[in-house]
C-alpha cells in the first residue's frame, strides 16, 4: 500500500493522521490497520487516553500467553531485550516467528505502539523502586552532565526506567520551589504560557494572532487551544523555580477559574441546561469506568473549559444527586442520573 493511501485510510480511525510522521504511518499501516478494520466490524472504536483496568488485564494475558507459546522465560526479557546481550538474537527470532506484534495487542483497540509502551510501563522492574535517595540523586546529576539527555543510558547506569530519571532530573536541576506560588511565579508562568501560545498560533495560523495582540487584558486565557498540549519542560525553563508538572497543575488552576469568572455557567438556565448536555454525553459514552471517558471532548458538553472543570462538575453532581454513590460503580451512577436527575433538570428547564 502507498503511503497517501495509507494515511487516507488510517484517517477514519486516526483523526490526528495528518500529524503522524510518514516512517509512523508505514509502520501502522502494518500493524494496526487490519485491526482497526476488524474492531470497526466489531462496532468497537479505536481508544486513546488512559488505558483501563480491563486494557491493563488483556495486555498482561497477551504478554503471559506469548512468554508460555515461546518459552522466553521473563517479560523483561521479551520487552527489554537490550538488557540481555547473550538472548538477544533468540528473543528476536521468537518474536518474529511467533508474530510478537499481532499477540502482545490482541483484543486491545488501540494503536500497537501505545500497547507496546504500556506493557513496557507495566512490566518494567525498574519502574516502581520508590523515592530516590540523596546519593541517587548525586548519581543523577553526575551521569546527565557526562551523557546529556539520553535517558536510555542513563537509566541503564541507575537502573531506573527512562521516563523515571527524565522526570527527576527535571525536578531537581535546579533550586525548586515547592511552597505557595508567589505573585512573581505566577506572573512569569503567565508570561511563559502567553509567549509559547503566541509562537503556536502564529505558526499554525496567522489570522488567528489578531485577538491576541489587541488584547492587554487575560482575556486571551479563554482561548481553547490554550487548555490543549503544551511544551511544558520549555515553560519550566522560563518560569526557573517550578519543575514542569508544577507548572502545569497550576495552569490548569488558572484556567479553570479564569474561564468560569463571570460565565456563570453554572446558574440559571444556562446551569441547567449544561448539566442536562453533561448527562446525556456521558450516557451516551457507554463507558464502563471513569478512565474510558474523553474529559477533553466531554468539555464540550458545557463549554470551553478544561477537563478538570468538567470533573468537578461531574463530581458534584454525583454527589448531591446519587444516594449512596460510593457504593456504586461508575456505569451505575451515570445510570442513575440518566434515569432519575435527568427528567428532573429537563422539567426544571
Amino acid at each position: 500500500m502507498d503511503l497517501d493511501t495509507a494515511r487516507q485510510e488510517l484517517e477514519e480511525f486516526i483523526p490526528h493522521v495528518k500529524n503522524i510522521s510518514d516512517s509512523s504511518i508505514k509502520k501502522m499501516a502494518g500493524r494496526d490497520l487490519m485491526r482497526f478494520k476488524e474492531f470497526k466490524k466489531q462496532g468497537i472504536a479505536v481508544k486513546f487516553g488512559r488505558f483501563t483496568q480491563k486494557e491493563n488485564k488483556q495486555i498482561q494475558k497477551n504478554v503471559e500467553e506469548f512468554l508460555s507459546l515461546t518459552g522466553i522465560d521473563s517479560a523483561e526479557k521479551l520487552l527489554f531485550t537490550s538488557r540481555y546481550p547473550d538472548d538477544k538474537d533468540t528473543i528476536h527470532r521468537l518474536k518474529t516467528e511467533h508474530h510478537f506484534c499481532e499477540k502482545i495487542s490482541e483484543g486491545i483497540p488501540r494503536p500497537w505502539r501505545l500497547i507496546y509502551y504500556r506493557a513496557r510501563k507495566m512490566f518494567d522492574s525498574n519502574n516502581y523502586k520508590g523515592r530516590y535517595t540523596k546519593e541517587e540523586k548525586e548519581k543523577l546529576k553526575k551521569y546527565q552532565a557526562l551523557h546529556g539527555n539520553d535517558w536510555k543510558k542513563i537509566s541503564e547506569l541507575m537502573s531506573r526506567s527512562n521516563l523515571s530519571v527524565a522526570m527527576k532530573f527535571s525536578e531537581i536541576k535546579s533550586a525548586i520551589n515547592y511552597g505557595p506560588w508567589t505573585k512573581e511565579e505566577t506572573q512569569k508562568l503567565m508570561n511563559a504560557v502567553k509567549e509559547v501560545m503566541r509562537r503556536k498560533l502564529k505558526t499554525e495560523n496567522a489570522g488567528s494572532l489578531s485577538s491576541l495582540e489587541q488584547s492587554n487584558t487575560d482575556l486571551w486565557i479563554e482561548r481553547e487551544k490554550l487548555y490543549q498540549q503544551l511544551p511544558w519542560t520549555e515553560i519550566e525553563t522560563k518560569v526557573g523555580s517550578r519543575y514542569w508538572r508544577q507548572c502545569k497543575q497550576k495552569w490548569n488552576s488558572i484556567l479553570t477559574s479564569k474561564l468560569t469568572r463571570g460565565q456563570q455557567l453554572y446558574r440559571g438556565t444556562n446551569g441547567l441546561q449544561a448539566k442536562i448536555n453533561l448527562i446525556k454525553r456521558l450516557y451516551e459514552t457507554k463507558a464502563e469506568d471513569a478512565s474510558e471517558v474523553n474529559w477533553d471532548e466531554l468539555s464540550n458538553a458545557i463549554g470551553d473549559v478544561p477537563r478538570a472543570y468538567v470533573q468537578s462538575k461531574f463530581y458534584r453532581l454525583k454527589v448531591s444527586s446519587v444516594p449512596l454513590w460510593k457504593r456504586k460503580t461508575f456505569s451505575e451512577i451515570i445510570d442513575y442520573l440518566y434515569e432519575k436527575k435527568l427528567p428532573e433538570l429537563e422539567e426544571k428547564l
